[in-house]
């Protein structure tokens, strides 16, 4: 069975660090991309930061450019997403996702599985 389960949500200050997991199950990290997303209340979900696990490329919004990075943890079968300086507006619900199309953008639509999310509070 196909499944992403994330964990590592919580408050944190401005400034801080949070670390985030994806933990997947029913299949092998060297060929799907595996996403991150969020979304604010009121707005769309969007891409945070999206990996190919098969070449280890990697695409990330603008808005975490030098702030956030994934780690592929293949013995774990975990997708990580660091997140350093946070700032109060990437508060958000943050999903990870898995897509097996070739070279998907980094959008909502091409993911197909779905964890259940984790909270992220940035505030002081």
């Amino acid at each position: 069975q196909v499944q992403l389960v994330e964990s590592g949500g919580g408050l944190v200050q401005p400034g801080g660090s949070l670390r985030l997991s994806c933990k997947v199950s029913g299949f092998p990290l060297n060929y799907p991309h595996v996403g991150w997303f969020r979304r604010v209340p009121g707005r769309e979900r969007e891409g945070v930061l999206c990996i190919n696990t098969g070449d280890n490329s990697a695409w990330n919004h603008i808005s975490v450019k030098d702030r956030f990075y994934v780690i592929v943890d293949r013995a774990e079968n975990t997708v990580h997403l660091q997140m350093n300086n946070l700032k109060w507006e990437d508060t958000a619900d943050y999903y990870c996702a898995a897509s097996w199309r070739e070279h998907p953008p980094c959008a909502p639509d091409p993911y197909s599985v779905w964890g259940q999310g984790t909270r992220v509070i940035v505030s002081s």
